[in-house]
């Protein structure tokens, strides 16, 4: 061996060995889609991932559409490109904003998002940890509609319902239907009201200092794209002798994968060749250990309301645990432990009289059979 494998260890090979491994195991995400109908949700997810999700979709009508409640569909497919697996789920939300009365529509998604935390949780804190699926919603696309002035109070308040929950990345649909001044004028209006309402949707990464010039212009366009203006089509057109997914119109072709047409390309780049694990860090190091930290704080809480419980049950000197009164408020329990504490003192006190009136009556001498009459509980209490 030469002085230069003497040096060498091998743990640069690192790096190589978790590729290995990982692209043995495969990769895991879950995207979620919320919008309203007709926004182009299907579409769009089709058009990302070149394939067609949706090919057994059913269309309701108006008045089914007025009636019906928002629903959770979920479909799994496995991509493989280059060796590398990838199991996408898609998570859509049929039904979100199309009845009359949109008040809380947003829960059942919410609800959703939770169970998800949940079922990962309790696969965590199991016996078996060695293969545990991760269905947590790693990101969520909302669809703006095109009209109107900026965001929605639907909008506005799915996205503050949601944004602790999951990454939000909000998405400007059919951009098609708006000018390039006016998409711009768009953005501008949504990325103001976002910041005015407060609502935290997904940021994206600092860029490291020793990051080269074109990752950095690329990371700058993405902040800036915000949201994405996108179009969506599952239909091949020509366009100057080349074969491409687009629209055609009467003026033209609007061309999908076009950047000078709308944000595809970098909304494409975003979700899967340079942000798709930090969703996946940001998703488990900040929404779940949220989750999972209000779920310890929230079990530590009983342990300690049960333990005094039981310490008030010993101090009381019963021999049964007292009885757990279901949906009371923590005001009800303190009024019950006050009344019980009360209970308590008033026995003690009538022991203490007992006791006292007792041994009255016996401080002087009485005849020896006077005690052999006294009753056993009578003679306990002296």
């Amino acid at each position: 061996l030469d002085d230069q494998d003497k040096e060498y260890v091998g743990f640069a090979t690192l790096p190589n060995q978790v590729h290995r491994k990982s692209v043995k195991k495969g990769f895991d995400f879950t995207l979620m889609v919320a919008g309203e109908s007709g926004l182009g949700k299907s579409t769009l997810v089709n058009s990302l991932f070149l394939t067609d999700l949706y090919k057994d979709r059913k269309l309701l009508n108006a008045e089914e559409r007025i009636t019906q409640t928002v629903e959770i569909t979920k479909h799994t497919v496995d991509i493989e490109e280059k060796g590398v697996k990838l199991k996408l789920t898609i998570v859509d939300t049929p039904g979100f904003g199309d009845a009359v009365n949109n008040t809380e529509c947003w829960k059942s998604v919410a609800d959703y998002i939770d169970q998800q935390f949940e079922q990962y949780f309790r696969d965590e804190s199991g016996l078996n940890r060695k293969n545990i699926q991760d269905n947590r919603v790693h990101c969520c696309l909302y669809f703006i509609s095109p009209f109107g002035h900026g965001l929605r109070p639907l909008d506005v308040e799915f996205m503050k319902a949601l944004h602790e929950k999951v990454n939000i990345v909000p998405v400007l649909a059919k951009a098609d239907t708006l000018t390039p001044s006016e998409v711009k004028k768009k953005k501008l209006k949504i990325r103001e009201e976002i910041e005015q309402y407060g609502i935290k949707i997904y940021q994206f990464p600092d860029c490291d200092s020793d990051e080269d010039e074109d990752f950095k212009q690329q990371d700058h366009e993405l902040k800036e794209s915000i949201p994405f203006a996108v179009i969506g089509s599952n239909t091949v057109v020509e366009a100057k002798g080349k074969r491409v997914r687009g629209r055609l119109y009467p003026w033209g072709i609007v061309e999908v994968e076009n950047s000078a047409h709308c944000d595809f390309v970098k909304l494409r780049n975003m979700l899967v060749r340079t942000h798709m694990q930090d969703l996946k860090d940001v998703t488990r190091e900040t929404h779940y250990e949220n989750y999972r930290a209000q779920c310890i704080q929230s079990m530590t809480r009983m342990v300690v309301k049960e333990r005094n419980r039981n310490k008030l049950t010993r101090e009381s000197g019963t021999d049964f645990p007292i009885p757990m009164v279901p949906g009371i408020t923590d005001s009800e329990t303190e009024k019950l432990i006050r009344e019980k504490d009360e209970e308590v003192r008033h026995k003690i006190k009538r022991h203490m009289k007992t006791r006292s009136a007792i041994r009255h009556c016996f401080s002087r001498p009485w005849p020896l059979f006077h005690f052999l009459l006294m009753p056993p509980c009578l003679i306990n209490q002296l």
